[in-house]
């Protein structure tokens, strides 16, 4: 890949192609050498080591001993096989079952001090198990459904009916207009944000619109500004829960930006050098997204190419 965002480079040989063969699933598991990574309501296990924090590992029989009936398969990894469970309620199992195997951390600040290969495997982990809690029934027929292809499918007893991990795809985009003295690029705030956080535009992509009317669609009704060129960046999967954002770089038409009070209650103009500030921690009043948001990265890469 010409740029690799966090969450992405998962090292995983997926076996998309064999993990549909229940026998050959059955050697997986009964492998010696099967492994599973940690997660409690979406928090993965970390431990500390000499190198840093990385995922703590099982083996995979001692954690279905722990969890029965809650993994799912991830891949190989070097011919081992990977999988991942995960614990659910409000009891940390550190105070439990798993004392002094490490913490538990939230994601997205994990995301911040794992190794790149470490946070694409727990967000592809959380992903598949956010998507398993909130669909256990076909959505053709009501019958509670049961998973298959180890855990990357449900299928349902009664109408036979298969249902997929969905992906919900996003675009991101940095709007920028170079008709002025200088080019400038757009940042906007959504209410809930920290205080002085500023990023790029975003939205869903909706049914029957490619990516660039998406694009175009979501600048005009955030920050009514008409989009005239789209570039692409970049992708980054985002697993809260399940998104895949689209990075672009938006050019428009002119700089009369207007926030639309519902998604946006504020939007800036950068030049390259205030974007620079930002992007360092010394602007005075906007505060960067974070460095493994996808958002970081286009407004980085925007500035570099000045």
């Amino acid at each position: 890949m010409a740029y690799q965002n966090t969450f992405a480079g998962n090292p995983l040989d997926r076996a998309g192609d064999l993990r549909n063969d229940p026998e050959w699933l059955a050697r997986q598991e009964a492998n010696p050498e099967a492994m599973a990574m940690v997660l409690w309501e979406g928090r993965p296990l970390i431990e500390e080591t000499a190198d840093g924090p990385r995922l703590a590992w099982l083996s995979l029989k001692h954690a279905r001993d722990i969890v029965p009936d809650r993994d799912v398969f991830l891949g190989l990894w070097d011919a081992a096989p990977v999988f991942a469970i995960e614990f659910e309620g409000s009891i940390d199992p550190t105070d439990g079952p798993l004392a002094g195997v490490g913490a538990f951390q939230e994601l997205r600040s994990a995301a911040a001090i794992l190794p790149a290969a470490d946070a694409a495997m727990a967000g592809g982990a959380k992903s598949l198990f956010d998507w398993r809690r909130k669909h256990g029934f076909c959505a053709n027929c009501g019958t509670l459904s049961e998973t298959a292809s180890g855990g990357w499918k449900r299928r349902c007893p009664a109408c036979g009916t298969e249902h997929f991990p969905r992906v919900d795809p996003v675009t991101i985009m940095l709007p920028v207009y170079k008709g002025g003295a200088e080019p400038i690029c757009l940042l906007g705030r959504q209410a809930a944000w920290p205080e002085g956080r500023m990023s790029a535009l975003a939205g869903f992509l909706e049914p029957g619109e490619s990516i660039e009317e998406a694009c175009a669609r979501e600048v005009k009704e955030e920050a009514g500004l008409t989009v005239i060129a789209t570039a692409y960046h970049s992708s980054q999967p985002w697993p809260f829960p399940s998104q895949l954002m689209i990075g672009l770089i938006a050019e428009v038409s002119d700089d009369q930006a207007r926030p639309d009070q519902t998604e946006l209650e504020s939007v800036a103009w950068l030049t390259r050098a205030e974007a620079r500030a930002v992007l360092a921690g010394e602007h005075p009043t906007i505060q960067a997204p974070p460095p493994f948001a996808i958002a970081h990265s286009l407004i980085k890469a925007w500035v570099e190419a000045g």
